[in-house]
C-alpha cells in the first residue's frame, strides 16, 4: 500500500556554531525528507534577544509520509539531539520548524520575516 507523499517546508536557524548546526541539521533532514531542495543560507540579527550572535537561517523542502504532528514532533527529537535546549540563556544550536505542511501553514509571525519572504522565491 502506497502512503501520500506530503509536500513541507521547514525553516532552520542557528545562532551557535552555526555553520557546524546547520550543516548538521541538514544531514538529519536528508535522512528524513525525500526529494529535498534547500535555499541558499541568509545571516539575520536575533530578534527580541538579550544575545547579539547573528542567526544563520535557511529553508528546506522536500515530501514526507509522515502525519505534521509526526513530523513536529521528529523536528523537535532532531533538535534536542543536535544539542538545542531550551534555557534562558539564548542560544540556539538549531531551529527546526514546520513552516507548512501541504496547504497548512504553521508559525505564521515566521512567514512575516524578511528572511523567509526572500528565501522562499528560491523554490
Amino acid at each position: 500500500m502506497n502512503q501520500k507523499e506530503h509536500e513541507v517546508i521547514i525553516s532552520l536557524a542557528s545562532n551557535e556554531q552555526q555553520e557546524q548546526h546547520m550543516q548538521a541539521a541538514r544531514t538529519q533532514l536528508g535522512m528524513l525528507l525525500k526529494d529535498l531542495q534547500f535555499t541558499t543560507a541568509h545571516w539575520t540579527e536575533p530578534i527580541n534577544s538579550h544575545r547579539k550572535e547573528p542567526y544563520l537561517n535557511q529553508l528546506c523542502r522536500g515530501t514526507t509520509t509522515f502525519s505534521a504532528n509526526l513530523l513536529e514532533e521528529v523536528l523537535k527529537e532532531t533538535e534536542k539531539r543536535l544539542g538545542r535546549t531550551h534555557n534562558e540563556d539564548g542560544i540556539v544550536a538549531i531551529d527546526l520548524d514546520l513552516l507548512q505542511y501541504d496547504e497548512d501553514r504553521y508559525h505564521l509571525r515566521d512567514w512575516e520575516r524578511n528572511y523567509v519572504k526572500d528565501l522562499i522565491k528560491e523554490f
